[in-house]
C-alpha cells in the first residue's frame, strides 16, 4: 500500500447493525469480491481498502463489530477517530427492525460520531419481501435522526454484491479526511482492551 515511507491520508469507517444483519460478508464481499459464509463475529474485523479520493491514494480501514447484544456494549469503544458509520439493517427481518432503529440512534447520540456520515446498508434485497428502501427511511425516522450529518440509504445484497461498490463510492466522497500515524497502533491498542477483559 503505497510507498515504503510513505503515509496514506487515512479514513477509519464504522460498521454496525445487529447479529445477523450481514456484515461481515458484506465486508468480505467489498475486500475480495468474493461472498464467504460466516459466523456470528465474536469482537470484530479489520480490513483496509485502498481507494482513491480526490485524485489521491487513500486507505480506508474497516471495523466489522459484532453485534450480538453484550457485543453492543463495547461499540462506544470503537467510536474514536471514526469518520463514517455504515450501520447494516437486515432488509428481511421485520421482527427485528424496532431493536435496529434503537441501537441506530443510540449510536448516533454519541458525541464521538457527531456530524460523522451515515449509511444506512439495506442488505438482504434479494429476499422475497425485504423492506423497501423507503421503508427503512421512513421506519428509523432518518430525516428527523440526521439533521446535522451528511446520510443516505442504499439497498444492497452482502450475497450477490448488488449495491455495495456505489455505496463505498459515495461513502469515500462524503468522507473527510485526517492523516493517522498510527493505525496499526491503534489496532493493537483495541486489541489489548478487549484481551484485557474490559
Amino acid at each position: 500500500m503505497g510507498q515504503k515511507g510513505t503515509k496514506l491520508p487515512e479514513a477509519r469507517i464504522l460498521l454496525l447493525g445487529l447479529d445477523n444483519a450481514g456484515k461481515s460478508t458484506l465486508l468480505y464481499k467489498l475486500k475480495h469480491k468474493i461472498c464467504v459464509q460466516t459466523s456470528p463475529t465474536v469482537g470484530f474485523n479489520v480490513e483496509m481498502i485502498e481507494v482513491r479520493k480526490n485524485r489521491k491514494n487513500i486507505a480506508v480501514t474497516m471495523w466489522d463489530v459484532g453485534g450480538q447484544g453484550p457485543m453492543r456494549e463495547h461499540w462506544m469503544t470503537f467510536y474514536q477517530d471514526t469518520a463514517a458509520i455504515v450501520f447494516v439493517v437486515d432488509s428481511s427481518d421485520r421482527t427485528r427492525f424496532h431493536e435496529s432503529k434503537r441501537e441506530l440512534e443510540l449510536t448516533l447520540g454519541s458525541d464521538e460520531l457527531h456530524c460523522r456520515p451515515l449509511v444506512v446498508l439495506a442488505n438482504k434485497q434479494d429476499v422475497e419481501g425485504a423492506m423497501t428502501v423507503s421503508e427503512i427511511k421512513n421506519g428509523l425516522s432518518l430525516s428527523r435522526l440526521c439533521p446535522d450529518r451528511d446520510w443516505f440509504v442504499q439497498p444492497c445484497s452482502a450475497s450477490t454484491g448488488s449495491g455495495l461498490e456505489e455505496a463505498f463510492r459515495r461513502l469515500v466522497h462524503m468522507i473527510k479526511l485526517t492523516h493517522v500515524t498510527g493505525v496499526k497502533g491503534h489496532i493493537k491498542e483495541t486489541v489489548q482492551y478487549f484481551r484485557s477483559g474490559n
